[in-house]
């Protein structure tokens, strides 16, 4: 009997151990299944799908214009050099205040000085008369090359270089005008701008949206489909780009007297490029 029940007891553990297996087996079976039934199922998904574009822009004359320029001179000292560019800066502040340009759009963006070198050449001294080993006398007064020329420093440039923000545009031709005769260099721009343009940016992607869904909308009617859920949007654009008018920029009448030049400020056209994916039902 003791024997029976030992055996009996062996079988059971290697039935328990079987069943482990099995259920373990079957586990892993249903998984793979599962996984793969979520792939097909996310292809089919993926390949019931379809993305329409919209373009939308909206233009706007400029209320802003952006110059820079630098302020560079050069002197024997670093301190004569920054003191010069300090008197052309505050000429340069002087003009910019009298027309109406305000202290916070106004802005140095960088200050530096450094040296400035020449190659010296060498020359060695006069080699006196009969002194020479060929027999060739050499006037004392001559000199001749040495090798060992040098980098020597002759002096310095302190360069200021600063930003401005003009708020009145029609200002733009005389203050760079007078920016010219006041000794600056490097001048670039003018820049034009729209200064809060978010809400175009709004209008152009509203535009470029709508554009989209009616294509939509068309496309869905002649194929004979039902559009679902919007399942992705992305953007490109918003970026503005000048329009130019047609402009003159030169004298008036009396070449003796010299006008402010008249630049156009043309128009900002904000555009917006979406695209508007949909699943299909």
């Amino acid at each position: 009997m003791k024997i029976i029940k030992e055996k009996l007891k062996e079988n059971k553990k290697i039935i328990c151990k079987v069943i482990k297996i099995i259920v373990f087996i079957l586990i892993f079976v249903c998984a793979v299944k599962f996984i793969t039934h979520c792939e097909l199922f996310e292809q089919n998904k993926t390949e019931n799908m379809i993305s329409f574009t919209g373009h939308g822009e909206v233009s706007a004359v400029p209320d802003i214009a952006n110059i820079d320029f630098s302020i560079q001179k050069d002197a024997k000292t670093i301190k004569e050099a920054q003191n010069q560019v300090a008197q052309i800066e505050k000429k340069v502040l002087d003009s910019l205040k009298t027309n109406n340009v305000l202290d916070k759009d106004i802005k140095t963006t960088n200050t530096s000085f450094y040296p400035k070198y020449e190659y010296k050449q060498a020359v060695c001294p006069p080699i006196p008369l009969g002194a020479g080993r060929t027999g060739i006398s050499v006037d004392s007064t001559s000199a001749y090359y040495c090798p060992g020329d040098k980098q020597i420093i002759v002096g310095y440039t302190a360069n200021e270089s600063i930003t401005v923000k003009i708020r009145n545009t029609d200002n733009v031709g005389k203050i760079i005008e007078e920016l010219g005769t006041l000794g600056v260099s490097d001048l670039n721009g003018p820049n034009f701008a729209i200064d809060k343009e978010d809400s175009l940016k709004d209008s152009a992607r509203k535009l470029a949206i709508d554009e989209a869904k009616m294509k939509a909308k068309k496309l869905a009617k002649d194929l004979g489909i039902h559009l679902g859920e919007i399942t992705s949007f992305s953007e490109n654009g918003n970026y503005p780009m000048p329009m130019y008018e047609k402009g003159v920029m030169g004298l008036s009448a009396d070449s003796s007297v010299q006008a402010p030049a008249v630049i156009p400020k043309g128009e900002n056209l904000i555009t917006s490029d979406i695209t508007i994916t949909y699943e299909i039902r």
